[in-house]
C-alpha cells in the first residue's frame, strides 16, 4: 500500500483518539476491529461521536483513492481516433489567412505565400474558386468550396498522395479521394470549353500565326504539337493489356497530347491512348485530327507562298505525319540539305513553344511527374492540371522551373498513302494502325 496512505490514515486515527478516547472502535490496539467494522454500517453508528469523524475518513480515503488512480485512456485519445487537425490546414486557418490576413500583405508577398502552398496566386485562386462554386455547393458538400479547391490544389501542385493528405487535413482518405475527383471533374468539363479553345476566329489566329512568325520568321503557324507521356504511380495488375501502358521509357503512363500557342497556352488537348501508343496513332485517333481531314474545322486565313495559297498549319517532330495542315522537319537528324536544313531549325522553334509549354504543365503541378490516382480518374486529373497551366499562363504567374523529359529516340511514325509528301527518314514503309 502506498506510504503517503498509511501515514494520513494514521494521523486520522491519533486525531480521534485524542477527540474520544474512550471509543474502543477506532483505539490503537484494536486496528483489527476496525478493519472489519468499517464494512459494516451498523457497527459505525453504534457510537454517535465517532460516525461524523469516520464519514471523514472514508471520504478523505475515497477522494485519495480517485486523485491517485491511473486513469484509463478515453476512446478520444486512442492511437486509432482521428486527431485533431493541425491549426495550420484546419478550416479556421485557411478562413483566418484568405479573408483576414491575406489583405494585410503585400502583394508580392502574398502571392509568393498562396502560390507556395496551392500552385497560383491568390487572385487567379479566387477565380477558380467564383467559377467552381456553384457546381460544388449542388453537391451539398460539407466543407467550404472555396477550402476544398486549396486542398485539391495542394494536392495538384505538391503531388500529395491521398494518406498524406488525409493526415494533413484530418479527412479519412476516401472523403480526399471524392473531392479530389469532384473538383478535377469540374475543371476538365465545366471550365475546359472557357480556358482550352481551338483558334478559329480571325482575331484569334492572327494573333497566333504572328506570335510565331517572331519565333521562327515562318508564316501562318498556328500551332504546335507534341506528346508526353504521364507517368502512373502503378498499375494494377487486373488492368487489361497493361503492357500497353508502358512508354518508350520504361514506366507505366498514359499519353498526353498537346497543341500550343506561342504563348505556351493549350488550345487542344487529347488523352486517349496507353502510354505505349506512338505519337502518330494518339494523333490520328483525336478529335482534333478527325475535325480537320473532315472540314469540320477550316482557317480561313490564306496566305500566297510562290503562287500556292497556304492555310494556317500547326508543326510537330518528326514522330507525327505530314499532312496539308501539320508540318513536320524533312529529317530528324539535319541531315538534309542547306535549305531543308534551315527550314527545319526554323520549324523546331516553332516546335520548341509547346515542349516548353509541357516542361511548365508538369513543373507547375508535380502530381503529372508521378500520377497517384485511379486509371479511372487519370484522364480528368491530367486535363484539369491543362486547365490550371491555361490559367496561370493567361494570369502571366511567375513559370517554374520547367519539367526536363528523358532525351527522345522517337517511334517511327505510322503514315498513311495519302499523307506522303515527301521522303520519310531512313526510308520507313508507310503503315497504318
Amino acid at each position: 500500500m502506498d506510504q503517503s496512505f498509511l501515514i494520513m490514515l494514521s494521523n486520522l486515527l491519533h486525531l480521534h483518539n485524542h477527540l474520544d478516547p474512550t471509543n474502543s472502535l477506532l483505539s490503537d490496539t484494536s486496528s483489527a476491529a476496525y478493519s472489519s467494522d468499517v464494512s459494516s454500517p451498523s457497527s459505525i453508528l453504534t457510537s454517535t461521536s465517532a460516525a461524523p469523524l469516520l464519514f471523514f475518513t472514508l471520504a478523505s480515503v475515497l477522494s485519495y483513492l480517485a486523485s491517485n488512480s491511473p486513469k484509463k485512456p478515453s476512446k478520444s485519445s486512442s492511437p486509432s481516433s482521428s486527431s485533431k487537425p493541425p491549426s495550420e490546414f484546419s478550416v479556421a486557418a485557411f478562413r483566418a489567412l484568405s479573408t483576414e490576413r491575406i489583405w494585410a500583405m503585400e502583394a508580392p508577398l502574398r502571392d509568393v505565400q498562396w502560390r507556395s502552398l496551392y500552385g497560383l496566386s491568390y487572385p487567379v485562386f479566387t477565380t477558380v474558386v467564383d467559377k467552381l462554386k456553384p457546381y460544388i455547393t449542388q453537391s451539398q458538400l460539407s466543407l467550404p468550396s472555396d477550402y476544398a479547391v486549396a486542398m485539391v490544389l495542394s494536392r495538384l501542385s505538391h503531388g500529395l498522395s491521398l494518406k498524406t493528405l488525409a493526415s494533413r487535413y484530418a479527412l479519412e482518405p476516401y472523403l480526399i479521394s471524392k473531392i479530389t475527383n469532384m473538383v478535377t471533374r469540374l475543371l476538365a468539363t465545366k471550365l475546359y470549353p472557357e480556358f482550352i479553345k481551338i483558334p478559329v476566329s480571325r482575331r484569334r489566329l492572327v494573333e497566333n500565326t504572328q506570335g510565331f512568325q517572331e519565333l521562327t520568321s515562318l508564316p501562318n503557324i498556328c500551332g504546335a504539337v507534341d506528346s508526353t507521356p504521364v507517368k502512373l504511380h502503378k498499375l494494377s495488375p487486373d488492368v487489361i493489356n497493361g503492357s500497353m501502358y508502358y512508354c518508350k521509357y520504361g514506366f507505366p503512363s498514359i499519353l498526353l497530347q498537346v497543341v500550343a500557342d506561342s504563348k505556351k497556352v493549350f488550345w487542344d488537348v487529347c488523352v486517349k491512348a496507353p502510354g505505349g501508343y506512338d505519337d502518330s496513332t494518339h494523333f490520328r485517333d483525336s478529335l482534333l485530327y478527325n475535325r480537320l481531314i473532315t472540314g469540320d474545322i477550316v482557317w480561313d486565313k490564306a496566305i500566297n507562298v510562290r503562287g500556292q495559297h497556304v492555310r494556317p498549319y500547326i508543326v510537330g517532330d518528326w514522330c507525327f505525319p505530314l499532312l496539308s495542315f501539320l508540318l513536320t522537319p524533312f529529317s530528324y537528324n539535319r541531315t538534309g540539305n542547306p535549305a531543308q536544313n534551315a527550314f527545319d531549325e526554323a520549324l523546331m522553334k516553332g516546335r520548341k513553344t509547346v515542349e516548353e509549354a509541357i516542361g511548365l504543365l508538369k513543373g507547375r503541378w508535380k502530381i503529372l511527374q508521378d500520377l497517384n490516382v485511379g486509371l479511372n480518374h487519370a484522364p480528368q486529373t491530367i486535363v484539369a492540371c491543362c486547365v490550371l497551366h491555361n490559367l496561370c499562363q493567361i494570369a502571366r504567374e511567375p513559370e517554374p522551373e520547367l519539367w526536363k523529359e528523358p532525351e527522345e529516340n522517337g517511334q517511327p511514325p505510322h503514315v498513311l498513302e495519302n499523307e506522303k509528301g515527301r521522303p520519310l527518314p531512313n526510308e520507313i514503309s508507310a503503315v497504318d494502325i
